[in-house]
């Protein structure tokens, strides 16, 4: 018959190996919509890292759009491949204008923003608390140039 110490010593190590896969998910959805972004030129893509900061999501994806319709385009295009790969938004807002386009995933918050926009409200020093990392965005060695 198994001890008190040993139900809660498994306990323990489940939750942390749930921990760990939600965590990889996480990272797995910040990559497929990183991926989204850059495949139909994003700007200037910042990943923000929250979790411990606020319980309402792990990561905050901001990029910048050139034009209403090029925001409309990016979020519609995440959203397209995270459906493709199970993940159905909580909610979106903002696609209307195409000045601010948000897509909420979940794990993961995507802001897609003109650059005036982005300026003004400046979430990146509104989570200036929070780990950021800005994605490198450099083409590979050989790569076509479009």
């Amino acid at each position: 018959m198994p001890t008190a110490f040993t139900v809660a010593h498994i306990e323990h190590e489940a939750n942390e190996l749930l921990m760990t896969q939600a965590k990889m998910l996480s990272e797995e959805l910040v990559k497929l919509a990183i991926d989204a972004l850059e495949e139909i030129k994003a700007q200037d893509i910042t990943t923000i890292d929250v979790r411990g900061k606020t319980s309402i999501t792990d990561f905050m994806l901001i990029a910048s759009g050139t034009s209403s319709r090029h925001v409309k385009s990016l979020v519609d295009n995440v959203l397209e491949k995270a459906k493709e790969k199970g993940v159905r938004p909580l909610g979106s807002e903002g696609l209307d204008t195409g000045e601010w386009a948000l897509l909420d995933l979940g794990d993961i918050v995507v802001h897609v923003m003109l650059p005036t926009a982005r300026q003004f409200y400046d979430l990146e020093r509104l989570w200036q608390g929070a780990e950021q990392s800005r994605a490198q965005h450099a083409p590979e060695p050989g790569a076509d140039q479009q």
